[in-house]
């Protein structure tokens, strides 16, 4: 029995140490994206995904299994709920700095469609002066949903 606590007390060792890492590395993108520097926030893609895949095991094996983690004491059990709130804080404040990058971009990407698209339309006149017209009709932009 007390070979199960220990290795009980290990796995919520090892997923506070996880929650606490994935923490800090999403917390970091989302700094970047705060920043309006969304490029640096690809040094952490690599990292941030392996551990989130491993989060996402490990959680569904002791949700599926309670049994794996019964013996832990109060405080570390507080501890790992502690480090699993904070980690649901950041990924919501990753959320937040992600959307509004997306907000941003967008209207980027709509304002200079909508000039390239005034531009077109401005060399139709008559007279001596006048500017060719459009050579080619105006195309629409196809947006990737992932920008």
């Amino acid at each position: 029995m007390a070979a199960a606590a220990e290795n009980a007390t290990e796995r919520v060792d090892q997923l506070i140490l996880l929650t606490e890492r994935l923490t800090h590395l999403v917390a970091l993108g989302a700094q970047a994206f705060e920043a309006r520097r969304p490029q640096d926030a690809a040094a952490y893609v690599d990292e941030t995904g392996r551990l989130a895949n491993h989060y996402r095991h490990e959680s569904a094996r002791i949700r599926g299994n309670p049994a794996l983690i019964a013996g832990v004491s109060l405080g570390r059990r507080t501890r790992l709920v502690r480090a699993t709130e904070a980690f649901d804080a950041v990924l919501a404040r990753q959320a937040r700095a992600v959307a509004a990058a997306k907000f941003v971009t967008e209207g980027l990407v709509r304002s200079i469609a909508e000039e390239i698209a005034a531009q077109r339309q401005k060399g139709v006149s008559y007279g001596p002066g006048a500017l060719p017209g459009p050579t080619a009709a105006a195309t629409a932009i196809t947006l990737n949903k992932r920008a």
